[in-house]
């Protein structure tokens, strides 16, 4: 998946943080939004290991993707996890998360 535009990226953003004040209500909105759209569970690598993305979760200040591999389980901040290609359904959420991380 071709990554979006810095404008189409921006208009992600205010759309998912409209009605936000402060940093903590944006990253809830922008959790919200890839919550509700993005396509789990999926594969991907991870240090040379392939893992499955389970769920997403939001902690005090970031956004985590809850990776499994048989019976371990490993919390990967959101926006170091690697993304597969192709690019799961809805993943441009994420592209839209990290461009408002400034990553």
């Amino acid at each position: 998946m071709a990554s979006k535009g810095s404008a189409a990226l921006e208009a992600m953003v205010e759309e998912a943080t409209v009605d936000a004040y402060g940093d903590d209500e944006q990253l809830a909105g922008l959790f919200t939004m890839i919550e509700e759209h993005l396509a789990v569970p999926f594969t991907t690598t991870v240090l040379g290991v392939e893992v499955t993305v389970r769920k997403i979760d939001l902690t005090a200040d970031t956004i985590v993707a809850l990776c499994i591999r048989g019976h371990h389980r490993q919390r990967i901040d959101l926006l170091d996890l690697p993304l597969p290609t192709p690019a799961p359904d809805g993943a441009a959420w994420i592209d839209a998360y990290r461009h408002w991380a400034g990553n």
